[in-house]
């Protein structure tokens, strides 16, 4: 977990303007965490505190989701998933899909 968000935080200022070498500084003052990060940390919190069958899995991570959202709003979360978080009924929205995978090492640390 720790370092899906080391990496999210050092990959950061290339969200937008990719940098395919290897030669950068680890950390900069340009570094930030990203949505993934506040994501990881909420789903891992709803595996944390799920009953253990898992059984309210659904919603936990929703409740979680939502109450990171609303604390860290401006993480740099995609428009679709904005409206996801924070209007209306919470239902699958035709996401991209590559947020969860960015955002499962919380499984890891609750296993």
């Amino acid at each position: 977990m720790l370092g899906a968000i080391i990496g999210d935080i050092v990959g950061s200022r290339f969200e937008w303007d990719n940098y395919k070498a290897k030669d950068f500084e680890f950390l900069t003052n340009d570094c930030f965490f990203t949505d993934d990060s506040v994501m990881s940390l909420a789903l891992c919190e709803a595996l944390l505190e799920s009953k253990p069958d898992f059984s309210d899995l659904r919603e936990q991570a929703v409740a979680k989701m939502r109450a990171f959202g609303e604390a860290y709003p401006d993480a740099g979360y995609g428009r679709t998933f904005s409206c996801w978080l924070y209007f209306g009924d919470p239902q699958p929205y035709n996401s991209y899909g590559n947020g969860s995978a960015m955002r499962v090492s919380g499984v890891v640390y609750a296993a």
